[in-house]
């Protein structure tokens, strides 16, 4: 029973998301408020819903014919195309709401509050996809004057947006080698509008860019890394602002801010001609293990790797990555498995290569320790945490998991659209 070194997928035991105005008397304003270990090719991020965005608008009327006060609608882009997804914001641009309603085509009406000044009305719910709704807003003008407002507008369906996914939780503490990764649901046709509306920060600062790549199922994807390492307790903020943005005839929805920050700096390197793991520990060696790595044919990926995810138990089959024969296995209770590439590789406790670690490379490309070490190793990294394999053959894709890190600085900013 070995690990493989070709990708396949692993199951875990435990298993710890056009604009038409209505009628002239209401404006739509765009007021913007976004398993198996495996060295081969074979599978990683968060989903959130970008012409540039601007304020829209706003027109008055009253069933066709001017007054002095009007509302409008938000969040919306270009005065037109109405963000789904989002609570709905209407607002008196002159004067106090008396009341708000807003109906969907099939007749279910979005529950809402008014302010307590009466200028804004907020719905409770998001508004849907690809869905036309008519909105009536009583309001009374800053001249007493009373008026009704009447329109509809419709929110941009599926079809008609792109969403970033990206790798990072808002709060999350991270390892020093995690690079910022977006992946777009959608080709992006112009990288550059889309990367200027994409900004991270942090505190120390930090020299870093962005890189364009395909991810391993072929979508658009964009990483940003610093020149080296982030130091460990360095606050950083990725900043999404998509609305508006134009990507041919798609349109962006998407406004987030995520704080996150560095942890401890855990580095492990596996040299595969010594077959051991050394254990670094904010610079000093903390422990070093034996290992056995791949064997021939089915080395361990050369370069720096990321510790994508820990699960502390897993299936492990050999058919899902097209191996039979002689080579097959089905380990069905695979423990301390920490998981380095979507490919299929992974640490993890590999008993039955007992009396091999330290001595012979004998895997399909999993970096094999005992039950004990592979716990221990397990407790000590984190998401993000650097594994660099040194003296094997074939280097790690940059696409496959986070390994920017093998890619020299100078031609990591060549990637970015911007250079």
């Amino acid at each position: 029973m070995q690990d493989s070194r070709r990708g396949h997928k692993e199951r875990a035991e435990q298993r710890p998301r056009r604009r038409r105005l209505g009628f002239a008397a209401l404006a739509v304003a765009g007021i913007v408020t976004l398993a198996a270990c495996s060295q081969s090719d074979g599978g990683a991020s968060k989903e959130s819903p970008a012409s540039d965005s601007k304020p829209g608008a706003e027109v008055d009327g009253d069933s066709g014919r001017n007054g002095s006060a009007a509302v409008t609608v938000s969040p919306a882009t270009d005065s037109k195309d109405v963000i789904p997804g989002e609570p709905l914001t209407i607002r008196a641009s002159d004067g106090k709401l008396a009341s708000v309603t807003v109906t969907a085509g099939d007749g279910k009406a979005l529950d809402g509050s008014l302010s307590s000044d009466g200028t804004s009305w907020i719905s409770s719910h998001a508004t849907g996809y690809g869905t036309t709704y008519t909105l009536k807003a009583q309001l009374a003008a800053s001249d007493g004057e009373k008026k009704t407002r009447t329109s509809s507008f419709t929110t941009l369906s599926k079809d008609e947006i792109f969403v970033g996914t990206y790798n990072v939780d808002k709060g999350a503490t991270v390892g020093v080698a995690l690079p910022v990764s977006i992946v777009f649901n959608k080709a992006i046709h112009d990288k550059a509008r889309v990367e200027r509306r994409l900004n991270v920060t942090s505190s120390p600062a930090v020299e870093g860019a962005w890189n364009w790549m395909k991810d391993r199922d072929g979508k658009d994807r964009v990483d940003f890394r610093p020149k080296e390492y982030w130091k460990p307790g360095t606050k950083v903020k990725l900043r999404l602002d998509l609305v508006g943005v134009k990507n041919g005839e798609l349109i962006g929805t998407q406004k987030r801010e995520v704080d996150f920050t560095i942890g401890k700096s855990v580095v492990s390197t596996v040299d595969v001609v010594k077959k051991t793991m050394t254990v670094a520990e904010n610079g000093k060696v903390i422990k070093t293990l034996p290992v056995s790595t791949g064997k021939k044919t089915f080395e361990t990926w050369n370069g720096t790797m990321v510790v994508l995810s820990k699960v502390p138990t897993i299936r492990m089959n050999s058919a899902t990555v097209g191996i039979f024969g002689p080579e097959a296995y089905d380990l069905g209770a695979v423990k301390w498995d920490v998981q380095l590439t979507p490919s299929g590789t992974y640490a993890h406790a590999a008993p039955w290569n007992d009396g091999k670690f330290g001595k012979v490379n004998a895997s399909h490309g999993c970096i094999g320790l005992s039950t004990s070490n592979a716990k221990w190793f397990y407790d000590q990294v984190n998401y993000g945490d650097p594994v660099i394999v040194v003296k094997s053959t074939d280097t790690v894709d940059v696409n496959n998991g986070y390994s920017a890190w093998n890619v020299n600085w100078e031609t990591w900013k060549k990637g970015s659209a911007l250079a």
